[in-house]
């Protein structure tokens, strides 16, 4: 499984997007802020050959919004499609996505970023107390893995300058506090932290300042599961040498 801010999919189509897909094959990749309102997207044209899409445009038109694409003759049957959470300001913004499988289910998430200004970091923490309620739910009946663009960075090692960031959007102590309350009442496991509990590596960086040729970056892009899962998880990397976007992607292999 791969998931993907790719900041614009009609930006990212010109930059080999398909070549990568061909190229590593995934079963599931997810994609956040995709930025195409349906109609665009049919007047596009775009093609995914082998793959099975879903998308969630946001209400307005070029703005977030996120795709799944499945590759055809998985055997992973798609048992029910949601996409909303049952907040109206967030659904309206195609920020999330549920599918249910047999044997879990599979969030993309594109979280809201607080803005510089700090404007939407209430907005933010509501949507995050929102989607885990939500998660809550679905934990009773199966296990949960949920993947995307988080728009945080966890904990001090997860970007180039946390002494800097400190208070700052993404950096936040009340985003960070709920990314750790998140995994401890959900019994979620940060996989990346899991099978790499010390390395350095990062999924963003800021267009400014050279910032990725200097990689002075933030990990923001997570794959987590649920506890139950913990000896499923084979690998979690991060694909720091892809470019084509001002994240990268990140890679989850699972036994289910």
């Amino acid at each position: 499984i791969i998931s993907w801010n790719v900041n614009g999919i009609r930006a990212i189509m010109k930059k080999n997007f398909s070549e990568f897909l061909q190229s590593k094959k995934p079963d599931i990749i997810l994609l956040q802020e995709v930025k195409i309102a349906h109609s665009d997207r049919l007047k596009a044209n775009l093609d995914f050959p082998g793959y099975t899409e879903f998308w969630n445009s946001a209400q307005r038109p070029g703005y977030s919004g996120t795709a799944i694409f499945i590759r055809e003759n998985l055997d992973l049957k798609v048992i029910s499609e949601e996409n909303k959470i049952g907040i109206k300001e967030f659904d309206n913004e195609g920020r999330t996505q549920i599918l249910e499988f047999e044997k879990f289910f599979l969030i993309n998430s594109y979280f809201p970023n607080t803005r510089s200004d700090l404007s939407r970091l209430d907005f933010k923490i509501k949507y995050n107390q929102g989607l885990q309620k939500y998660i809550k739910k679905l934990q009773q009946k199966k296990p949960v893995i949920i993947t995307g663009d988080f728009n945080v960075a966890h904990e001090e090692i997860d970007l180039a300058r946390p002494k800097a960031n400190d208070g700052e959007a993404g950096f936040h102590p009340r985003e960070r506090a709920w990314m750790s309350k998140f995994l401890d009442q959900e019994k979620m496991l940060d996989t990346f932290r899991l099978l790499h509990p010390k390395t350095v590596r990062y999924s963003w960086w800021s267009y400014r300042a050279r910032a990725r040729e200097r990689d002075v970056g933030w990990r923001i892009d997570y794959f987590c599961v649920s506890k139950k899962l913990k000896n499923k998880v084979k690998k979690a990397e991060i694909w720091n040498d892809i470019f084509g976007s001002d994240h990268c992607p990140v890679y989850l292999q699972i036994e289910l």
